[in-house]
């Protein structure tokens, strides 16, 4: 009994045979023979013959490369994949992010089909022409395969040609997008580019046509071809029409290079000097009311004698009468800061604009002058500055400087001390404001701002902004500059 169940089992292994060959060769498609089994028994000794299997392919298994992305992009570094081995993908899903030096680029597919391989990891480089992915399609593909479709904002890349129908469509991926967009079949569409492509207008035209809409100028006068209208999509979206390119002039201008003269010369050694002093700045504003009324009374008196009266004396002598009360401020520090030297003559400068560009001459000795008396000394060194005749005694010997840049335009500024001078002021224009009297009244007001600068290292902020309460008193009150006038 013991040697019968060996032939029994063997036996029972070749009635089983037969049944598991069949169900193989539903499966698979056998191709050659490979060996045979030999199956030997005391009773019985069988031969059976084996066949190597294939798998049948239900597709087409295609290399998905990476396209020419443009402007010379040679390789890429992937960013993020969108897909995993085993995913169904459709005609324009997303497959990976890519990125190089100057943009990040949507990689999307061309094909229906299942994802078998990705070639690169996260962060990898691909390069171009080389596979990102394996998609196994649905049916065996005709001819060449595509490559991959490109879609970035910035940049429009030419792709291959599709069989459509039996025809070539030729058109880039942003024709292709809005066509799918608005359910359009290429193969409807007559290209009116080069080569038969499709462009961008010829989409336009076949929506117009569907829809009725009204094209751009630039559209229109592209004719619109002949089209098939019996397959309506179900659903149009209406495009964003973009505003027609303006045609640029052609511009001929080139650059010229010239050296800096005198005045240029001296005024980059003057700012580059007043770059190492720490500036402290402080604004207010100036009711000029009473001034304005006051200059208005006496400007004809002084055309009289041949002068020009601006506002201008009023704020340079107004100045001097505050330098006496604080004397730091007309004063002068060495290149090293290590001695302050107080001046005894206010020499008060005028920023001036001039054909030769800024030039700051200086009225000596105000402290000596009347407000007339200023006023004459600036008509000459106006009338000079437009000359281009300043001359270096005009120049030079500064202690203290007002600019009025309000004389152009501009309510505040930050002006830039004239070493070795420690303060500096900008004074904006007059504007005419509302302002509440002291009974609770609003009245015109004539206001101008001023902004001082001041060196930080030798004036504290208390003394620039009593030195400027008292400046500031004068002009709001001309007649208190009678008491202090010698």
């Amino acid at each position: 009994m013991a040697a019968v169940r060996p032939v029994r089992s063997s036996l029972r292994i070749l009635r089983l045979l037969p049944q598991v060959v069949s169900q193989r060769c539903h499966r698979h498609q056998w191709t050659e023979p490979a060996h045979v089994f030999d199956f030997s028994t005391p009773l019985t000794s069988v031969q059976w013959r084996g066949f190597r299997s294939s798998q049948v392919a239900s597709g087409q298994v295609l290399q998905f490369k990476l396209s020419d992305i443009g402007e010379g992009i040679m390789e890429v570094t992937v960013k993020e994949w969108y897909v995993k081995e085993g995913d169904r993908v459709s005609q324009f899903d997303s497959i990976c992010e890519v990125q190089s030096d100057k943009a990040s680029v949507t990689i999307t597919s061309r094909y229906d089909g299942v994802i078998r391989k990705l070639y690169y990891d996260i962060e990898s480089i691909a390069h171009v022409g080389s596979p990102l992915v394996d998609i196994e399609t649905d049916r065996e593909l005709e001819g060449a395969p595509e490559e991959d479709v490109v879609e970035t904002p910035a940049v429009s890349h030419e792709q291959p040609l599709q069989e459509i129908k039996g025809q070539k469509t030729q058109a880039t991926p942003a024709v292709r997008r809005l066509a799918i967009e608005n359910n359009i079949k290429l193969s409807e569409i007559v290209g009116t580019g080069k080569d038969s492509r499709i462009l961008k207008e010829d989409i336009l035209n076949f929506i117009a046509k569907q829809t009725g809409a009204i094209l751009p100028y630039e559209v229109q006068k592209t004719p619109a071809p002949a089209v098939s209208t019996t397959d309506t999509p179900s659903k149009e979206k209406k495009p964003v029409m973009a505003p027609p390119a303006i045609p640029r002039p052609i511009f001929t201008g080139k650059d010229r290079t010239e050296p800096l003269n005198g005045f240029q010369k001296v005024m980059v050694k003057t700012m580059s000097a007043a770059l190492k002093i720490p500036h402290f700045g402080y604004c207010d504003e100036v009711d000029l009311t009473e001034l304005v009324r006051l200059r208005s009374e006496l400007k004809g008196l002084a055309e009289s004698r041949g002068i020009k009266l601006s506002y201008m004396p009023f704020f340079i002598k107004g100045a001097s009468l505050g330098l006496l009360q604080f004397p730091v401020l007309n004063a002068s520090v060495d290149e090293g800061c290590q001695n302050i030297t107080h001046k005894a003559s206010h020499n008060i400068g005028l920023a001036m604009d001039t054909p030769q560009g800024l030039l700051v001459p200086n009225v000596k000795s105000v402290q000596s002058l009347s407000v007339f008396d200023i006023a004459v000394e600036l008509n000459r060194l106006q009338a000079l500055g437009s000359a281009g005749q300043l001359g270096t005694a005009d120049l030079t010997g500064g202690t203290f400087t007002l600019s009025n840049i309000g004389s152009i335009g501009g309510t505040y500024a930050k002006p830039v001390i004239l070493p070795p001078e420690v303060a500096i002021g900008a004074l904006g224009k007059i504007q005419v404001l509302p302002r509440f009297t002291s009974r609770d009244d609003v009245e015109k007001a004539y206001i101008m701002n001023v902004s001082w600068s001041a060196d930080h290292r030798v004036i504290d902020g208390a003394t620039m902004c009593r030195f400027s309460n008292l400046w500031r008193s004068y002009l709001e009150n001309p007649a208190a500059m009678v008491l202090d006038l010698k």
